[in-house]
C-alpha cells in the first residue's frame, strides 16, 4: 500500500471512530436530557413533568415562565429540604443536580420567593443505588463536611451563649459587638441547617419574612431590639435563651443530615444565592450593617465545600476549577479591603453603591461557574 493511501485510510478509520464517539455522546446527552425532570414555574403553577422517577441522580431543569422571581425546592417530610435553588429570576432557567433517595417528597415553587410555595407531590422509586461505584473521594468529601458542619456548629454555641450573657446582663453595647460573631459558623454552613425544616425559621427569619401566625424570634428579632430599639427587657431576655436552645437543637442534628456530593456542590451556590438576595441589599442585617460579616462567612463555607470536592471536580472540567479558584480569590480579595484591624468587616450602610455594584459583580462572576459544580461531581 502506498504512503498516500495509507493515510487515507487511516484517517477514515479516524473519521468514523470520531463519528461513533460522537453518537455515542450524543445518546447519552439525548438520554440525559430526556430523564431530566421538567419543572414548569408560573407565578399560579408548578407544572412537574414527572411524578414519578427513580432514585439515585435526578436532574431538575427549572424553566420560570413567570413574572416573579422564584424559588424551587423538593421537600421530604416536615418539610425537610432534600434540594433547592433561589433567585431564579422571570424568563430564566437553572438546573439543579442531586442525589435522592427513595420515597415521597413535594417539589415547591415559590413565585416572589415567599410562603409555602405550590407544590406537586413525587415520588422516587426504588433503592437508590447507582450503577456505577461511589468515588472514594467524594466519600471522604461528604465525611470530610460533616464534619466541618459540626465543628461549626460546635463553636457557634459558646458564640451564641456569649451573646445571650451579655443580653440577660443588659449590656447593650457588648452584647452588639457578640452579634455578628455569634452568626459564623451558622452562615458557613447554612445549608445544612436550612435542610432540618424547623430551625432556620425559629432562628434566622426577618420580619418581613414571616409566615402568618409565625412567632417572630431568632437574631434578627434581637438585632431589632439591640440597633433600632436601643433596649433590652424582659422579651429580649427570653428569645436570648431560646435562641440558645433553638441553636442547640440545630447541633445536635448534624450528624443525621443528609449529605451528598451534590447536595455539597448545591449548598454552596445557595450560599451565594443568599449573598445576592440579602446581603448585597443590606437586607439580612438591616438594623446593625453587619451584612459583610456573614458575607464573608457564606464566601468561606461556599468554598470550604469546593476545595474537599475539587479533586473530583478538578479531573472532570479543569477549565471549571480553574475559574473557581480564581473567583474565589478575587471575592476574598474585595473583602479583605473591608476588614478592620480587629477583624470586624466595614458597617455596611457605610459601602457606597458604587462599591455594593462591584461585590454584585463578583457574587454574579462566582456564582455562575459555581453552579456547575453538581455536575462535575455526579458518578456516571
Amino acid at each position: 500500500m502506498s504512503a498516500r493511501r495509507s493515510t487515507a485510510a487511516t484517517l477514515l478509520t479516524l473519521a468514523v471512530a470520531t463519528a461513533a464517539l460522537a453518537g455515542c455522546s450524543q445518546k447519552k446527552d439525548d438520554k440525559a436530557a430526556s430523564d431530566a425532570v421538567k419543572v414548569n414555574a408560573t407565578d399560579t403553577a408548578c407544572e412537574v413533568s414527572k411524578t414519578s422517577f427513580p432514585a439515585g441522580h435526578v436532574v431538575l431543569d427549572i424553566s420560570n415562565k413567570g413574572s416573579k422571581t422564584t424559588e424551587v425546592y423538593v421537600y421530604a417530610a416536615g418539610d425537610k429540604i432534600v434540594t433547592e435553588r433561589e433567585n431564579i429570576g422571570p424568563g430564566t432557567k437553572a438546573t439543579i443536580n442531586a442525589e435522592i433517595k427513595a420515597g415521597s417528597y413535594e417539589i415547591a415553587c415559590k413565585p416572589g420567593m415567599v410562603g409555602d410555595g405550590i407544590r406537586q407531590k413525587i415520588t422516587v422509586t426504588g433503592d437508590g443505588g447507582s450503577a456505577a461505584p461511589a468515588d472514594p473521594r467524594l466519600t471522604a468529601a461528604v465525611d470530610a463536611y460533616r464534619k466541618y458542619a459540626q465543628e461549626q456548629a460546635d463553636a457557634t454555641i459558646p458564640a451564641v451563649e456569649a451573646f445571650a450573657a451579655a443580653i440577660k446582663a443588659g449590656e447593650l453595647e457588648k452584647a452588639k459587638s457578640l452579634y455578628a460573631p455569634s452568626r459564623v459558623g451558622w452562615e458557613r454552613t447554612e445549608p445544612v441547617a436550612e435542610s432540618f425544616g424547623d430551625v432556620d425559621p425559629k432562628t434566622d427569619t426577618r420580619e418581613d419574612k414571616l409566615e402568618p401566625g409565625q412567632e417572630w424570634t431568632g437574631w434578627h428579632k434581637l438585632e431589632k431590639s439591640l440597633w433600632a430599639d436601643a433596649k433590652i427587657g424582659d422579651d429580649e431576655k427570653k428569645f436570648a435563651d431560646q435562641l440558645v436552645a433553638d441553636l442547640k437543637d440545630w447541633q445536635k442534628k448534624i450528624p443525621e443530615a443528609e449529605i451528598t456530593a451534590t447536595s455539597m456542590a448545591n449548598g454552596a451556590k445557595e450560599l451565594l444565592d443568599e449573598v445576592a438576595t440579602n446581603k448585597i441589599t443590606g437586607e439580612e442585617d438591616r438594623y446593625s450593617h453587619t451584612d459583610l460579616a456573614d458575607f464573608a462567612a457564606n464566601v468561606e463555607g461556599a468554598k470550604k465545600a469546593y476545595e474537599l470536592l475539587k479533586p473530583v471536580a478538578a479531573e472532570k472540567d479543569a477549565e471549571l476549577a480553574k475559574t473557581l479558584d480564581s473567583e474565589f480569590a478575587a471575592i476574598e480579595a474585595l473583602l479583605a479591603k473591608f476588614k478592620q484591624a480587629d477583624g470586624t468587616y466595614t458597617s455596611y450602610d457605610k459601602v457606597t453603591e458604587t462599591e455594593r455594584k462591584t461585590f454584585s459583580d463578583a457574587v454574579n462572576s462566582l456564582g455562575e461557574p459555581l453552579s456547575k459544580l453538581a455536575a462535575a461531581v455526579v458518578v456516571k
